[in-house]
């Protein structure tokens, strides 16, 4: 095998790895009928929510790992969780007209209406429910407080950069972690 293939194998298993931890953590949320309707609305670009917070969850995952590098730990089930469930706001944001004035667009407050739509389904803890309130800083008002909810922060925000500019479609994960989740 040469040395990209090597390389190219690694960074698959890797990926495997990620989605398979995804899923140890998340499998009740993945299997939910309400998750599963994510699949048919659009977050950034054409990426659903369910992809992007599928590939949030996969890059904290990436963030924490370097972080333990630096002996920096985290709660990996929190981190996955809250990931998986920070946008369950359960709407198409696109065409939700309901709340009027700024501190009613959906930026500012989607992070309440998907805390309150994961509650009603899931039991959560304390950071778990940090991460989903707090993630849209600095548009929330106060910062997160906890290590998990900063590294969803700035995995969203990559995630989303990288799907608004269209330099990630979202579906590549998607596809590996229903592999996964039959395998």
């Amino acid at each position: 095998m040469s040395v990209l293939n090597e390389k190219v194998a690694k960074k698959q298993e890797h990926r495997r790895q990620i989605l398979l931890r995804i899923h140890r953590y998340g499998k009740d949320i993945l299997k939910s009928s309400n998750f599963q309707g994510t699949r048919t609305d659009i977050q950034h670009g054409t990426v659903s929510v369910h992809s992007h917070c599928v590939s949030v969850a996969g890059c904290s995952l990436e963030i924490m790992e370097k972080l333990e590098k630096l002996g920096i730990r985290s709660d990996e089930r929190a981190l996955v969780r809250g990931a998986l469930l920070h946008d369950y706001f359960l709407y198409d944001w696109h065409r939700h007209t309901e709340f009027k004035g700024i501190r009613n667009l959906h930026g500012f407050r989607h992070p309440q209406i998907a805390l309150e739509n994961a509650k009603r389904e899931y039991r959560l803890s304390r950071k778990e429910e940090e991460i989903i309130k707090k993630h849209m800083w600095p548009l929330t008002a106060v910062p997160p407080q906890c290590r998990e909810a900063w590294i969803v922060t700035a995995a969203d925000k990559y995630c989303s950069l990288l799907e608004t500019l269209r330099l990630r479609n979202g579906s590549r994960r998607s596809v590996l972690l229903r592999r996964a989740d039959n395998g």
